[in-house]
This record gives C-alpha cells, structure tokens and sequence, in this order.
C-alpha cells in the first residue's frame, strides 16, 4: 500500500536510487504487488472480465526473464487481514473508492478495477512453473521484510511500504525493473534495474534511519491521517520547486522538518509534530502514529522454514483449531485466512450496472455452504462486504450446513469418502453426475459452474453460447500448445454493455467460489486452469456476433463443433433421457431458453438466504436431485450395450 507520495518526491531526486546490473541472486518478490502491477504494465483490459491468457503470457515471461539471468526467485503473497485487522478502514474506504470509479469504468476508462481471478492466474501460473510460492497468513510486508534481513536477499516490490524497512539489500523498485529489456555481458545475461537503499535515503535527506518508521506514519500513510498538520510541513520544502506535486512537497517538508529534529526522541518528535492538535484529537493521533510504527518492526520471519524445508508457517493462537492439512492449503494459497479469523468476506468489485444487484449475490449460495464446511464445529455467521448500488454494505450471512455436507468434518475431510465430497459439491451446485459425463475432466467444474449460472441468473441464450465458445476455443489452443490470445490494446477506451458485462460477472463469481468450495473438499473435481477459460473482450465481441450468426459459422472447424455441442449438451441437459426426448442439445437449449425468457429468477437477498431450507429457496423450479453414487437405468443400458452408447453418441445427446 506503501507511502502515498513517495515514489513523486523521488522522482525529482533519482540520484538517490543506484543503476544496477542484476544477475546471479536470490530475489524475494512481493507478490501481490507484483501481480496487479504486471496487468497494469501490460495495458491489459480491465473492464470487461479479465485477459487471462494474455496475462498468463506475460507472468511466464517475466519469471522465464530470471531464470535466464540465474535469477532465483521466491514469491510471497498476502493472505488477508491478519490478527490485528488493522488495515480494515483502509481496506473499506478501497472498496468504496472502486465503487465511485463504476460509471468511469462502464464508458471504457481504466479505473484501477482489476478483474477478479488475477491471482487465481498468478499462482497458478507461477506453481505450473515451479516457483516457490507461499500465502502468509495476513499481509506479507512484514514477514517478506523480515526474510529479506535474514537472507540478506533484495525485495522486488512498488509498494513504498519497503522503502521504510532497514534492508541489507535493499528493494528494487518494479516500475524500473526492466526484465523485458534482458541484456547480455558475454556469456552472462542481466536485467538493468535500480536498487534502493534507505542509507542512500537517509544520508541524502540528513535524517537518523530510526525515524523512518516516524516519517511514515505522519505521512498520510495507510494508518494516519493528519492533513491538516502536514500543511505546517510544506512550508519546509526548498526554495524554487513550485512544480513538485503537493503531496510530495508535504513529505519533503516532513523530511527536513526530521532531518532538524534527528537527535531528538521519538516522544519528543511525536510531542512537537502534534503539538498544534487539540488535547482529545493529540491522544487519538498518537495512538494511531504508534500503532502504526509497530507495523514497521520486523518480526521473526516464518516464511524460511517453508521455503528451505517445506514447514507450514504456523497460524496465530487464536486458530489453533484449525487443523493441519488446513494450514497447509492456506500457506499454498488454496484458501483465504479472514473467513477464520474474522468471520469476514470482502467481495470483489466488478464492472457492472450499478442500479442492478451485485453478481456476487448469484454465488451466495456456493459460499454458504463452503462457510458452513469450514466452520461447521465452531458456529456463528459470516459478514460478507458487497455493493448496493455505488455504496459499499455489510450483511451477515448464515453458514448452510445439509444434506451430505453433514456427514464432514474440517479435520477429517482429507480422509472423507470421493464420493460424498463430490456429491456435497455436484448438490451444491445443482448438478447431476451424469450430465458431466464425456466433458473433459478439467472442464466439469466450469460446466457444472455454467450449468447452475443458467439456472440461477438467467442469461439469453447467445450469452451462454458465447461463453461456451470461447472456453472450447481455450481448450483447443491448450491442447493444440498454441500461445493464446495477445492482449488487443487497439480499443480498450469503448463502453461496454453494462448489463452484458453483469451476467458475464455473475458467471465469474460462480466459478471463483464454486472453486474455492473444491478446494475446501480437497478437490472432487479437478482444477480448472483459469487462463484459458474466460477472455473478456472475446466472449463480449462473440455475444454481438452471435445475433446474426451460429457458433459453427463463426468458427468452422469440426474439433471445435464436436467440442462446442459436447459442453452444450451437458450444460442445458435436464438429465439424459429428457435431453435425448427433446431432440438433441440444441433442442434442448431451445426448450432451456424459452422457459427462462417467461422466468426470470429474483437474485435472493440476504434475508431469503439466511434459511435453512436449501439451496433453492425462493426458486419456483424444481430442485435437482443429485445422484453421485447411482446410475441411472440409461446408464446401466449403455454399459451393457457400448453399441447403444455409440448410437446414442452420434445422435448428439451425450
């Protein structure tokens, strides 16, 4: 989140930074930072869903960059709130902020609303790779700092929160980490690059490196917020820099204003920079300057054990409960560590039409019951930050714990019956074994995603195949080695159909969550690789030509046909007698789309949620029975007559 202005106040001073040749080392690599700053630096669209593939190309790259250099790098990651749950306001006023910046992002300008599976995609990526990678539990900065002083290793990170910490090797700042410019000295490669060192820093401004910590938390950073104060600063700027930027004239200000006080403590600095304040507002401020500073003490680093020999950094007392196997999957970044510790969800923000529900509300059910997995010993209900309209909202949602699902226990799931994890999961989602057989092994999680999607958010009938065209054609490129799409920056500035982009959205909070309850269930179904399923402007550009055309007339290839009707079939089948009745599954799509133009389901609130009587609560379609240890008749006949199933096949019904 780092120190807002300091990047601004160094660029005028880039003497300050030191022109390296990095090659041959360690490198611990912020990895949260590194993600979002990556898509940003590839000029990626982010209104419109995500350019996975793309960006995927883009993560290989750079880390194949340091490889060539004998680059060794170890990738740490934030792992939510931690125990202290400090960073919350500031975490909010975010949300809020991406709130405002909707209706911008709906006329094309890019507002900093990243697309929701960009980490999904890095660490996925990065573990195809077989970079190290761990999730913290909390955020990273202060266990990423603490390892870099006990390696004595650099830290590639844009966060300025690192700027603050007193590392033996310094940071190397990302925005002037050239590893797209590889360059070569021999036999050797290297990537130009700067390195920054708070000696440098401090020497250059005349200030002791123990007030770092002070600077920072009188800076406006994530913590303080002294507004008014920092005015008194600026008039400690030097003389004849009218074109600095307000902000970085306040931090420079602030500077000097230490670099006069340097041999002073820092009661008496804190005591002098708050002695303008009113008694009550000098109390407040000082407890939350020193809160602040305690966050830039390094603590003893728990990552180094896992990275040398493979130990799962322990979780805080208060998740003692918490069973092995569950650390595990939090440190490999499977799983999420605030619904635990704080009973918390903070949703992602999408572009969308904010006069319509949030899409989040489509997946509240998948959450519910992965809430009512993970806690099902310890009781209670789970605040889950969302939207209405532009305004940020919580609401407390109850854990739904039925059927199968009661039959598991958090410490015991590794151990738990195939079949029951999978039945928990296939019932939650509505789906039926059978209607997934003959779909590619790491394509039933997405059909069995889409399959609930369009029961429960009704999309027309070209926003489905669109979908489904552009997963087949991710499959086919993965499975013919092709690269993948690039990113087309050509038209990033054009509006996109806000209420389009809603169901688009629906669908992509349905397989962020539906995914993350396979995770929980030890992984029933195998994990969908995220970048080649969804590329936003694609699936928005096949949705406007699927109004005049078929599927098979835009991309005529037979692989593509086969594939294409195989998803089709499985997604909208009622079951495979009825589908096979209704003449196929373009028929059957037919029938699907005509009853969802005459019903369109209410999103359920809250309120509806927080029942006990099931996943279709508030639905007027029947509930589908899920049956994932039995087969049906029509089953049990094809086993028994394979020249049936092959008749049946050409027919176009499996």
């Amino acid at each position: 989140m780092g120190v807002k202005g300091l990047f601004s106040l160094l660029k005028d001073y880039s003497h300050i930074y030191q022109d390296i040749h990095f090659r041959d080392s360690k490198l611990l690599v912020d990895g949260t930072n590194l993600a979002y700053d990556l898509y940003d630096m590839a000029n990626l669209d982010q209104n419109h869903g995500g350019e996975y593939l793309a960006y995927k190309v883009q993560v290989q790259a750079l880390f194949k960059a340091l490889a060539d250099c004998e680059i060794k790098a170890y990738v740490v990651i934030d792992g939510g709130s931690g125990t202290s749950d400090i960073k919350l306001n500031t975490r909010m006023d975010r949300q809020r902020g991406h709130l405002q910046k909707i209706p911008a992002a709906l006329n094309g300008e890019k507002m900093g609303i990243y697309p929701p599976s960009i980490m999904t995609v890095f660490e996925q990526t990065l573990n195809n790779m077989k970079v190290p990678l761990v999730k913290c539990f909390g955020e990273a900065d202060g266990q990423l700092a603490s390892l870099a002083s006990e390696w004595s290793f650099p830290v590639l990170s844009g966060d300025t929160d690192f700027y603050i910490y007193a590392l033996p090797k310094g940071v190397l700042p990302l925005h002037n980490f050239q590893w797209d410019s590889v360059r070569r000295t021999g036999a050797r490669s290297y990537i130009p690059c700067k390195l920054y060192t708070t000696s440098s820093f401090c020497t250059f401004f005349n200030i002791n490196d123990q007030l770092l910590p002070v600077f920072a938390s009188l800076a406006w950073n994530d913590y303080v917020n002294l507004k008014d104060e920092s005015k008194r600063w600026a008039r400690g700027s030097a003389p004849g820099r009218p074109s600095m930027p307000k902000r970085a004239s306040r931090l420079e200000g602030l500077l000097r204003w230490l670099g006069a006080r340097k041999d002073q403590t820092t009661e008496d600095i804190l005591t002098a920079a708050m002695a303008d304040l009113s008694q009550q507002v000098r109390t407040e401020a000082r407890r939350e300057v020193q809160k602040s500073m305690l966050e830039y003490r390094l603590p003893s680093s728990s990552l180094r054990g896992f990275f040398s020999q493979g130990t799962v950094p322990p979780l805080p007392a208060e998740l003692s409960w918490v069973p092995a196997w569950v650390c595990a999957s939090l440190a490999r970044g499977d799983l999420g560590a605030d619904i635990l510790m704080h009973r918390r969800k903070i949703l992602r923000i999408q572009v969308e039409r904010n006069n319509l529900e949030s899409s989040n509300l489509t997946s509240r059910p998948i959450r519910q019951v992965l809430y009512g997995v993970l806690l099902a010993q310890r009781g209670g209900e789970v605040e889950e930050v969302d939207r209405v309209g532009l305004e940020p909202v919580s609401v407390k949602v109850q854990p739904l714990v039925q059927g199968d699902a009661q039959t598991l226990r958090l410490d015991s799931l590794l151990q738990a019956d195939h079949d029951v994890r999978l039945q928990v999961f296939l019932e939650t989602l509505g789906v039926e074994e059978e209607t997934l057989e003959g779909v590619p092994a790491h394509l039933c999680l997405p059909v069995a995603v889409t399959r609930y999607w369009l029961r429960r958010a009704s999309p027309e009938s070209r926003l489905l195949k669109a979908l489904l065209m552009v997963m087949v054609q991710g499959e086919l490129m993965r499975q013919n080695g092709t690269a993948g799409w690039q990113g087309d920056t050509n038209h990033l500035s054009k509006p996109l159909d806000g209420v389009v982009a809603h169901s688009f959205n629906q669908w992509q909070a349905c397989l962020k969550d539906a995914s993350q309850l396979n995770l929980l269930l030890c992984k029933p179904l195998p994990e969908p690789n995220f970048a080649w399923l969804y590329q936003g402007r694609l699936v928005h550009r096949r949705q406007k030509e699927l109004q005049e055309r078929e599927p098979e007339e835009i991309v005529q290839d037979d692989q593509f046909s086969r594939l294409y009707r195989r998803l089709l079939g499985a997604v909208t089948q009622t079951d495979p007698e009825a589908n096979r009745r209704a003449g196929g599954p373009e028929a059957q799509l037919r029938a699907s789309m005509e009853r969802l133009d005459t019903l369109h389901l209410n999103t359920l609130d809250g309120e509806e949620l927080g029942g006990a009587e099931g996943l279709d609560q508030g639905s007027d379609r029947p509930r589908v029975t899920v049956r994932t240890r039995y087969r049906t008749n029509d089953r049990k006949d094809r086993s028994r007559n394979p020249e049936l199933g092959r008749k049946q096949e050409r027919e176009g019904w499996l």
